[in-house]
């Protein structure tokens, strides 16, 4: 199995430097089903062409929200009066 994959990593970069960036994109679908313990048939016959990946900036784990929303009836804290000085 770590020749299959560093063959199509080879193709991989290959594809990306002629500037076939779909194929080298579908060789690296390929990778990583092969590496998450896929059968070789398997890898080869998956269509990953509708899969999306996590943008960057993305809140937490298997999440695509950019932002946390608060909880309905939430209400931010009072801000601290500058002025008062807390007892020690």
């Amino acid at each position: 199995m770590t020749d299959s994959i560093d063959t199509l990593r080879q193709q991989m970069e290959a594809a990306a430097a002629a500037m076939d960036f779909e194929t080298a994109s579908r060789l690296r679908d390929r990778i990583n089903l092969l590496r998450g313990g896929a059968q070789a048939d398997a890898a080869t016959a998956a269509d990953t062409t509708g899969l999306t990946r996590q943008q960057p900036g993305a809140m937490g784990l298997g999440t695509s929200r950019q932002r946390v929303d608060p909880p309905a009836g939430w209400k931010p804290p009072k801000k601290p009066d500058p002025m008062v000085t807390r007892k020690r």
